[in-house]
């Protein structure tokens, strides 16, 4: 079966004092890996890998990518399925555009679409676009499963793990499928379809640039459930991890391939098992891979003492982000956050001893903060300054769709999901809050911007203060156009924003048609 997937545009904040940017889709080059291997013919096209300069204003943001013409035009004339992927919500307006143009120029095929956005929203999704399937949660058997049911003619009723449109016109949800248990027998990524060297030459990489970047997930879900996270939905509450071995195949290969030498790990929450990571960590020093990795989304710090931290940073861990969240053990045990100051400690002292940067993250302005929680926030922050770590990322807070705390807001009638409502995480970093963007009733936007600007400063004040030495180290990067930290990132990216274009333009380099499917023989999946 001939299939088109489309990577779409994503909004960017060049007003957010983050350096968050977009990065290579892992979801959707997992999925191209098990269609790719059930036999089916692909075509990807690629939003922002081919062009990863080209920004298009739209309102107060802009658009990063391909518009949605130019992608249309790169979808091949005898295409058979269309897949299309949403991992942020906030996307939801340029996926719905380019969805409702995609049906009208190739209206007979069916549009199949899947990612987090389309399994928290699901009836949203389908009531404002003309999609003809969704994939809720985990999503390679299900594909598998319903591309060849579309291609053999079969019954797709019956397939677990999707929702679809009845011959009556209404949205059938099928019960969930089963978790995949056994994550190792799945193919790997299929970066053949993408352009990693667009990605990386662009520094469009999660956490901190340090040489060409591949992805990495060595595990799937998490066992908690904070409130405020779109895990439980997405993953359920089940944990599985791939054998430390074949990650490390994983990344040996890449850095023969592709000759990648940085790892951000994507995963919900990788260090959980002590032996998995030590063992992990072995396993790249038996090797004497000569790499650097990361964990720019956060993980949890039970299990990680000064031996662990020791392993971590011999086997070329760089950076990682722990995720307090807030100073309040009120706030935190409302958010359901598991952890105490005691294990957050723990880890930070014996990370910066082994030589790790250490990131911290905060929400502010959770719903149930009031003033003695924001003033924990605070002191905590100045705490870790002063502990040694070297980042803080303080975001204002926002509900996810479809988590606990959203939920609850809902029934209190103080949200509802519109365009603005589910775009609010885009302003997430702005530089000031605005009253309605705003969730949390002790306090107005201008008092919570306040709270903001003095965990930032707290932080920053105790930890240039203790450790002086850093501060001029930051000062030599920026003349040097390295980074080794996140306040680096932001600084050499505000640097690159006075270079990026401002819309489509001719000068942009865009090839006239979509990156083509592998030449048959090519190295695929597993080496």
């Amino acid at each position: 079966m001939k299939v088109t997937l489309l990577h779409p545009p994503v909004y960017i904040n060049k007003h957010g004092l983050t350096a968050l940017m977009p990065a290579l889709p892992l979801g959707l080059a997992y999925i191209a890996a098990v269609l790719r291997d059930d036999k089916h013919e692909i075509t990807l096209v690629d939003a922002l890998g081919l062009a990863p300069e080209q920004m298009t204003p739209d309102g107060d943001i802009f658009r990063l990518g391909l518009t949605p013409e130019e992608i249309i035009a790169r979808i091949p004339p005898d295409t058979q399925a269309i897949g299309i992927t949403s991992m942020w919500t906030y996307s939801w307006p340029i996926v719905r555009e380019l969805i409702r143009k995609t049906k009208a120029a190739f209206p007979n095929v069916p549009i199949i679409c899947g990612g987090e956005h389309f399994t928290a929203v699901t009836d949203l999704s389908m009531e404002q676009a003309p999609i003809d399937f969704i994939v809720l949660g985990e999503g390679e058997e299900t594909a598998i499963a319903l591309f060849r049911a579309l291609e053999l003619k079969l019954d797709h009723t019956v397939i677990p793990g999707i929702a679809f449109r009845t011959t009556e016109g209404a949205v059938q949800k099928n019960p969930r499928r089963d978790r995949i248990k056994n994550i190792d027998e799945l193919p790997w990524p299929a970066w053949e379809y993408f352009d990693i060297d667009a990605y990386s030459s662009n520094r469009l990489v999660t956490g901190i640039y340090l040489g060409k970047t591949v992805p990495i997930l060595a595990t799937r879900g998490c066992p908690y459930q904070c409130t405020y996270c779109s895990s439980p939905n997405m993953w359920t509450t089940r944990w599985y991890a791939r054998s430390p071995k074949e990650v490390v195949d994983e990344i040996e290969t890449y850095t023969k391939r592709y000759g990648a030498s940085n790892f951000p790990f994507q995963d919900l929450t990788a260090i959980l098992k002590r032996d998995w990571v030590i063992e992990f960590c072995r396993e790249i020093e038996s090797r004497k891979l000569d790499i650097a990795w990361q964990m720019p989304t956060g993980t949890r710090c039970d299990i990680i003492d000064e031996e662990v931290a020791e392993h971590l940073v011999r086997s070329g861990c760089k950076h990682l982000n722990f995720a307090p969240e807030s100073g309040s053990e009120r706030t935190r045990k409302h958010m359901k956050k598991m952890l105490t100051d005691e294990k957050l400690f723990r880890a930070v002292h014996a990370s910066v001893k082994a030589g790790l940067n250490v990131g911290c993250f905060f929400v502010l302005a959770y719903p149930t903060d009031e003033k003695e929680d924001m003033q924990a926030t605070v002191r905590l922050a100045a705490k870790l300054g002063r502990a040694g770590c070297v980042d803080v990322s303080a975001g204002f807070f926002f509900p996810l769709p479809s988590t606990e705390i959203t939920r609850e807001l809902q029934k209190q009638g103080k949200c509802e999901y519109t365009d603005a409502f589910l775009k609010l995480p885009i302003y997430v970093h702005n530089k000031f809050l605005t009253e309605d963007r705003r969730f949390c009733e002790p306090f107005t936007a201008k008092q919570l911007t306040l709270w903001k600007y003095r965990v930032v400063l707290a932080f920053y004040l105790n930890s240039f203060l203790f450790r002086p030495s850093r501060f001029f180290k930051m000062i030599w990067n920026f003349v040097r156009g390295k980074e080794t930290t996140k306040l680096e990132s932001f600084l050499q990216l505000t640097r690159r924003k006075f270079r990026l274009r401002k819309g489509p333009t001719k000068a942009i380099a865009v090839p006239p048609k979509a990156q083509p499917a592998p030449v048959a023989g090519a190295p695929f999946g597993k080496a």
